[in-house]
């Protein structure tokens, strides 16, 4: 079994190697490159063909565990967290630059292992990289704080200090930007990392980890660990005191399971969770830019995407003519392969998200609720493919409109008036991210507070940057990651009093 399943990966290693020197068939500990400890590997298959791209390492809690140890290691006896800000600062640069030159490779590799559409792909890439960018600018921002004292002869001093060593758990949705987002903060701050990134998406991981060797982080600094059986890892993570944070972007239920299981050792806890953001359009709205606005939202990344549209409310004026707009757009939509130029829809992630897409479509059919367009499998794009859908009176019955869909359909609920809609909108235990477009400046800046969301897009779809702090209320999660407000998830704050000074 051992040969057979080493046979396998030499074949998956050579055939994505002959577009990719970054490609990378082991894990990371250490500053080594190595196998699991019981020789085991997995397969990553591309979901548009099923076709075996590549082999990683199966590891288990001991590969874990030995992860940890080094990065605690780093940690201390290395002094990463004693290097200067604008030592870590420059690493990061380094790191930055060398995945800006490596970019197009990392972009392939990427869409070979996730189907997404290589443009996709690419924006992802600098999307992801813009992290690193500002991540090591921030290094250098780090401030404490000098408050006045209500004494004579104290000062109050603030200090901001690493926590120490951060496991960070990745989902498969945006394989770099989700790792990103989340080391160079940590690393900005001082923190030593360990990542487990998805199953489904591993190599993308890899290749990252490869080029931040190759800028020099010390060994024991930056380690991965791959598996295909996250939850002994995930509870090592949670119930380990040598890791002092993690941070986790994915289901609320995994979240939710995160966060009990690290409640003993009241483990720092940084959680993205899944939304189900409205996309509310008021009859004031330009409905060109309401409508492109949507389908962008919507299907990128076959809609599998945290802050992806989900549920749809129209106002009764612009109700069929925003519906028949954007019915031209999808059915205009090239579904595909990612990996041509031209393809805008790619695969579902899996055969488990595949079914769920399937299953609420027809749970929303055998309700009532219309489908305008789609609603099929596409069996003969592919095995993973589901047809772009458009559906029309969807009752709040319906599983399409209280779960999070993760797919490429488009659910709609008409509505009458602004109490209405908002009171509907923010009838959901989550809330990450929220749309609606209006060209009335008074509801503009009303709906904006009223919305129970963490992150708004008002006449815009697209709403994730760098600069801008990500992150959601309720059961999407708790924490920012981006923005300055990242670093917070990464330090502790220690108030020093000095006291009996002579003046």
């Amino acid at each position: 079994m051992i040969f057979c399943n080493n046979f396998r990966q030499k074949l998956s290693f050579i055939r994505l190697r002959s577009f990719s020197s970054l490609v990378q068939s082991k894990a990371f500990i250490d500053g080594n490159w190595i196998n699991a400890g019981n020789n085991r590997t997995f397969d990553v298959i591309n979901p548009a063909n099923g076709v075996v791209v590549g082999s990683v390492p199966n590891m288990d809690v001991n590969d874990a565990t030995q992860a940890v140890k080094a990065a605690k290691k780093a940690f201390e006896s290395s002094e990463w967290s004693k290097y200067t800000a604008k030592e870590r600062s420059s690493l990061l640069k380094k790191w930055y630059n060398l995945i800006e030159q490596n970019s197009d490779e990392i972009a392939k590799i990427m869409s070979a292992e996730s189907g997404k559409p290589i443009h996709e792909a690419r924006g992802e890439v600098t999307y992801g990289n813009a992290f690193i960018e500002w991540f090591a600018e921030e290094a250098r921002r780090i401030y404490g704080d000098i408050i006045p004292s209500p004494v004579k002869d104290r000062e109050i001093i603030v200090l901001k200090q690493p926590l120490g060593v951060a496991a960070l758990i990745t989902p498969w949705n945006f394989p770099m930007a989700m790792i990103t987002r989340k080391a160079g903060a940590a690393l900005a701050a001082g923190c030593t990392i360990v990542i487990k990134p998805a199953e489904d998406t591993p190599l993308t991981a890899l290749a990252l980890v490869k080029l931040a060797e190759d800028a020099g982080f010390p060994d024991g600094v930056i380690n991965i660990v791959t598996t295909d059986k996250a939850v002994p890892i995930g509870e090592l993570f949670c119930k380990c005191p040598d890791v002092k944070g993690i941070s986790f972007t994915g289901s609320t239920e995994v979240g939710k399971w995160l966060f009990r299981n690290s409640s003993d050792g009241i483990k720092r806890l940084s959680l993205e969770l899944g939304g189900n953001a409205p996309f509310i359009v008021f009859n004031s709205a330009n409905l060109d830019k309401a409508v492109d606005a949507a389908v962008s939202s919507k299907f990128r990344n076959c809609g599998q995407t945290c802050i992806s549209a989900n549920r749809f409310f129209l106002q009764e004026e612009i109700h069929d003519k925003f519906i028949n707009l954007l019915k031209q757009k999808v059915e205009a939509l090239k579904i595909g392969d990612g990996s041509k130029p031209d393809v805008q829809i790619g695969p579902l992630i899996n055969d488990m998200q595949f079914n769920k897409v399937h299953a609420l479509v027809e749970d929303a059919r055998s309700k009532n609720a219309k489908v305008i367009f789609g609603g099929t499998p596409l069996e003969k794009v592919g095995k993973l493919f589901y047809s772009p859908t458009i559906i029309t009176d969807v009752p709040s019955t319906a599983k399409l409109y209280t779960e999070e869909v993760f797919g490429p359909v488009v659910s709609v609920v008409k509505f009458k008036t602004e109490e209405e809609v908002i009171q509907a909108a923010n009838n959901s235990r989550r809330g990450l991210a929220g749309y609606f477009f209006s060209q009335n400046l008074q509801q503009v800046f009303r709906v904006a507070r009223l919305l129970e969301v963490g992150m708004v897009g008002v006449n815009e779809g697209l709403i994730s940057a760098a600069e801008a702090p990500f992150g959601g209320v309720k059961e999407s999660g708790i924490g920012r990651e981006g923005s300055h407000h990242g670093i917070d998830e990464y330090v502790e704050i220690k108030y020093v009093c000095m006291g009996n000074l002579k003046y």
